[in-house]
């Protein structure tokens, strides 16, 4: 099969052209013009071709074309990113047929300041702050393919000049309005330089992921489960706007949130008889226990042995390479702010899956879900766990395709390369599944 991280040579894309064509037919059926359809064969080709660097001159190189080409067709020719990424979406969850859609983001190192959206930052791909991008990406996944649906390109707070502290109005404050409108026309020209629209402004990458599926919702797909990391996870207004969208969820959170156990009732507020009862709902009287304190009560001992699935490195001891750890499920209530119970003040009761390896004094991982209560722990814990193809996604899209080799500076430019990087993954997908022996493949 294809090595999506070493690329495809020349001469096994050559026996893909007919196949590669038929497809760009289907994913570009909405460029107006022959030339834009053909640029992006070629693009899709200089993603897919060895090479180191997936940038436009060692790409254009690669093609034998000037490379100012590909650069015109990225920066200012007229084609919608959006919907080339649609057709995509709709091809992924096709071919996929997935049992969850996977949130999570990633991070491109970067020197300068000039790319759009980029600070210095937490990335996750890097585990600390440095200079950076951040995207957030939405996958469509089985134990056995997977592909992306959608991106988002996050803006901190230093590419929104709407994002500085309002100065109040009066004569003593008039240096510091000046001050700030210095910093919000600094902020607005870099905006500028980076075409980056008037709407799209700094907002939370949790608050991203939810866009990201209602618009796929508006195309039509509508997710069968979502996962994600403790990043989104750990937010209880993450969480709800899943449950507001009536969206199921397993999702990774830290170990200090806080839940009621299953069986807490909350209590009316007292009454002494006299003046008017009480309005508010009923709260729970007792302060609700961090999922840390859960897991030790429910103890080490109350763990169970699974196996999730099968991996591919075998050896001596474990022939069949069984992915498998100890893990344990309670029925909690979670609590905190965002969280919503009924008209009686009754919060829902949720799935709180734990990870204790034998060998460790306390548990190492927390999951929520809404799950229905009769659902089982392996289940539990292959749905959880499912996230490891998103690394997968992300190891073929950087190293094999080249998503985090793009060197423009505009906004429209990244979203348009991030969207035919996702093409190009699912091109390759597509062979691998189908024609495993086909020419080119090995």
């Amino acid at each position: 099969m294809f090595c999506l991280d070493l690329g495809v040579d020349e001469r096994e894309l050559a026996g893909l052209r007919t196949a590669l064509l038929d497809y760009a037919d289907e994913v570009f059926a909405g460029f107006a013009r022959a030339d834009q359809r053909a640029n992006g064969v070629r693009y899709l080709r200089g993603l897919m071709l060895d090479g180191k660097r997936k940038s436009m001159q060692p790409m254009g190189e690669r093609l034998g074309v000037d490379h100012q080409q590909l650069q015109q067709f990225m920066t200012s020719s007229t084609w919608d990113y959006v919907a080339v990424r649609r057709r995509v979406a709709g091809k992924v969850i096709d071919l996929v047929d997935p049992v969850a859609w996977v949130i999570d983001d990633t991070g491109f190192v970067k020197d300068g300041t000039a790319s759009p959206g980029v600070a210095r930052q937490y990335s996750g791909t890097l585990g600390k702050v440095g200079n950076c991008q951040v995207a957030v990406s939405l996958h469509a996944v089985t134990d056995a393919a997977s592909g992306v649906l959608d991106w988002r390109l996050f803006l901190p707070q230093s590419w929104d000049d709407k994002c500085l502290p309002q100065v109040p109005e009066g004569p003593g404050h008039h240096d510091e309005r000046e001050q700030r409108e210095r910093k919000a026309a600094v902020i607005r020209d870099r905006r500028s330089r980076a075409k980056i629209p008037d709407g799209e402004r700094n907002r939370a990458k949790w608050q991203q992921a939810l866009e990201m599926i209602d618009e796929l919702a508006g195309w039509g797909h509508v997710p069968p489960l979502v996962v994600s990391d403790a990043g989104y996870g750990q937010n209880s207004q993450f969480r709800q706007g899943l449950s507001d969208r009536d969206i199921r969820y397993v999702v990774a959170t830290t170990s200090g949130i806080s839940a009621h156990c299953a069986q807490a009732v909350p209590v009316p507020a007292p009454y002494s008889g006299r003046g008017r009862p009480p309005t508010s709902p009923p709260t729970y009287p007792d302060r609700a226990p961090a999922l840390k304190e859960h897991a030790l009560q429910a103890g080490a001992a109350t763990a169970q042995k699974v196996v999730w699935r099968n991996g591919t490195r075998t050896s001596p001891d474990n022939p069949t390479a069984q992915m498998s750890g100890h893990f344990l499920a309670l029925r909690v209530r979670p609590a905190g702010r965002g969280t919503t119970g009924d008209d009686n003040g009754v919060l829902p009761e949720r799935w709180l899956l734990i990870e204790w390896p034998p060998e460790a004094s306390e548990p190492t991982d927390y999951w929520l879900s809404d799950l229905p209560a009769d659902t089982d722990l392996t289940t539990l814990v292959r749905l959880a766990k499912i996230r490891w193809r998103i690394e997968h996604d992300y190891r073929e899209l950087k190293d094999g395709l080249g998503l985090d080799h793009f060197e423009g500076r505009t906004f429209t430019g990244w979203h348009r390369h991030a969207t035919l990087v996702s093409a190009a993954q699912l091109f390759l997908t597509t062979l691998r599944l189908h024609a495993p022996k086909a020419d080119g493949q090995t």
